[in-house]
């Protein structure tokens, strides 16, 4: 952090907000004179009055008793604390201070006591008692303990409604102690580890407006949170200024600002700025050849990557696992596996050792082209050489024998992999299980569930929903119910799927009594019918010739559950019009009007129909007289 003479920054990120103190930067004073801190929070003990008590009993002693037991070896402030008990409820942010203050040349001893007040006597602490301990830990080069105090300020800060500036607040307290400008860097690197980006960009310009040049590490890691949330132009804005004011790149500022063009995807702006970075002496390093090569492989863009792989050869950068890794993904995502492949073996011979993630590269590419016989190769070839599967290879692995039909290939490899010691995850019996049931295999998806289940996986609702569907749309509706009963066991709540499911299952079976029971029992679990649930019921009393009954549940759902189904509807007009009573059908088409229920040109063609046949009939009986 340097001192600088500065112009606010002009960004169009986040709008200024005002410095509300005067700061001028000078030397810091020795630790020994004692400062007189007004704090808005509490005001100093004064009552004269005081000086009449015991030590242990004077609130005017506070600090004195807590600064000699602090001085002490092998201070026990637990000790203390009892002693001074009358006293701790006069343990205000202004003596926190004082004592703060008093050991500014021991950061031990102030950090002792401001965990023991915030610990042990859970005193609330004020912003102004966090910076002061921060600058102490700071000057004496504690950092790691100073940044994790900064970003616990960071949230009390955030959750605090008065919305306290804590930039200005360290400015505020750098007047009375040691500090160093250090701190302004550990903000700027608390707010983006905090996500805060926006203050964190604010605060580069208010270290600016108060003198001084933040580090540029400090300014590369608020360029990595910009370049995070895509704040593109941002980062172009801050690396102007950045140049402006004297903060001088690295190496580690141009290959984040190599991704930042990478993501505006233009290749001649890239070109540009690799020769700007060489103007300004700094040649591209293997992260940024990498950075280049993955942005033109994910592109498409292959015949840039290669050329860029050549060059890194001739100016003795030599590729590593991730160069050859984006290039291999390339050539696979362009179909060219079998030159990956070939990449993969030169990669080898020239005495890198392949990892998990060139081995899944691979194996990934010759799964989407069907090639499995060579994936499952690559698969033995890495587990030879010690890396075992992942997730994702056994999830590319088992999905490629999915997509090509070959369920029980994969079934296979599951029970290969589990012998190998592989773990399977969850997702992957998932996956076996729901394509077993649409399949319609649901006795082998059974079966599997009743292995796998040794080993501690538990379906889901979704998995128990594909069972239950599966095994009602081949009939076997006593097989879906001892699911549900399983279900129940496992304290799993069927849902609407599950009861659709099986209340249509019964129905084309004919068992229209228990699909009525079923629908009772749904409608007790406060889960609402369906259409579907509707049709399925009036279809099966409509064959079985119950009209009263079909017409009675119609009624029940047109006027409990405002289902106004017109197939269900024209059913039962289809029922009623093959007996030819014309009065029965007129009688029920005029109930239904009453309920809400239209009639379509489907219900008019029946009536049609039906009137036809009542006629037909008539006429045979007048031809029989």
């Amino acid at each position: 952090m340097l001192r600088a003479s500065l112009n606010p920054l002009n960004q169009s990120l986040t709008k200024s907000t005002n410095i509300y103190v005067n700061f001028t930067p000078r030397l810091p004073f020795s630790s020994l004179s004692l400062q007189t801190i007004q704090n808005s929070h509490s005001k100093p003990l004064s009552n004269p009055l005081y000086n009449l008590l015991p030590e242990t009993q004077n609130p005017n002693q506070i600090v004195n008793l807590i600064s000699s037991s602090l001085k002490q070896a092998n201070s026990q402030l637990i000790d203390l604390q009892n002693d001074i008990k009358p006293l701790i409820h006069h343990l205000s942010c202004h003596e926190i201070t004082r004592v703060l203050l008093r050991f500014q040349s021991d950061s031990f001893s102030a950090l002792t006591f401001f965990n023991w007040v915030k610990n042990d006597l859970s005193i609330k602490l004020s912003s102004h008692n966090y910076c002061y301990i921060i600058h102490i830990l700071a000057w004496s080069e504690k950092f790691s303990l100073a940044m994790e105090l900064l970003c616990e300020l960071i949230d009390y800060v955030k959750d605090c409604s008065n919305c306290e500036n804590v930039f200005g607040s360290l400015v505020f307290c750098s007047k009375d102690c040691n500090f160093d400008p250090v701190v302004f860097d550990m903000l700027i690197k608390g707010y983006v580890r905090k996500g805060m980006v926006r203050e964190g960009f604010m605060t580069f310009r208010n270290i600016l407006e108060v003198g001084f040049l933040p580090s540029v590490i400090s300014c590369n890691c608020l360029l990595n949170g910009l370049l995070r949330l895509n704040f593109v132009d941002q980062c172009w804005l801050l690396y102007e200024e950045m140049c402006r004011v004297g903060i001088h790149p690295n190496s580690c500022t141009f290959n984040i600002l190599t991704h930042v063009f990478c993501k505006d995807g233009n290749a001649d702006k890239i070109n540009e700025f690799l020769e700007r970075m060489e103007e300004e002496g700094f040649d591209p390093d293997l992260v940024t050849y990498n950075t280049l090569i993955s942005s033109h492989c994910r592109k498409g863009r292959l015949n840039d990557a290669f050329y860029l792989y050549r060059i890194m050869y001739r100016r003795n950068v030599v590729p590593d696992l991730v160069s050859y890794t984006a290039l291999m993904n390339g050539l696979c995502k362009g179909g060219r596996v079998r030159e990956a492949h070939q990449l993969f073996h030169r990669m080898v011979h020239r005495g890198l050792s392949p990892d998990i993630v060139s081995y899944n590269t691979l194996i990934s590419g010759y799964c989407k082209e069907g090639r499995m016989q060579e994936s499952k190769y690559l698969m033995h070839e890495m587990i030879g050489n010690g890396i075992y599967p992942d997730s994702f290879t056994c999830q590319v692995l088992v999905e490629g024998y999915g997509k090509q039909g070959r369920l029980i290939s994969a079934l296979n490899l599951v029970v290969e992999l589990r012998r190998f010691r592989v773990s399977v995850s969850s997702d992957i019996y998932d996956y076996l299980m729901v394509s077993l049931c649409h399949e319609d295999r649901p006795f082998a998806a059974k079966n599997l569930l009743g292995r796998i289940s040794q080993d501690g996986y538990v379906p889901k609702l979704n998995i128990y929903n594909e069972l239950i569907e599966s095994f009602c749309r081949c009939d076997s509706v006593a097989d879906a119910l001892l699911l549900k009963a399983e279900m129940a066991q496992r304290r799993i709540k069927a849902d609407l799927v599950a009861y659709r499911a099986l209340i249509c299952c019964l129905c084309r079976t004919g068992k229209c009594r228990e699909a009525e029971s079923l629908m009772e029992e749904m409608l007790k679990s406060g889960i609402r019918p369906d259409p579907q649930i509707c049709r399925a019921l009036i279809h099966c009393y409509c064959k079985q010739l119950d009209v009263d009954k079909a017409e009675s549940i119609l009624n029940f759902f047109a006027k409990e559950f405002q289902i106004f189904d017109t197939e269900s509807y024209n059913c039962l007009v289809s029922v009623l019009t093959e007996d030819g009573d014309m009065n029965k059908l007129m009688e029920l088409q005029d109930r239904m009007l009453k309920v809400g229920f239209a009639p379509n040109s489907l219900t008019c063609k029946y009536v049609i129909h039906g009137l036809l046949k009542s006629t037909a009939r008539l006429e045979n009986r007048l031809k029989s007289f």
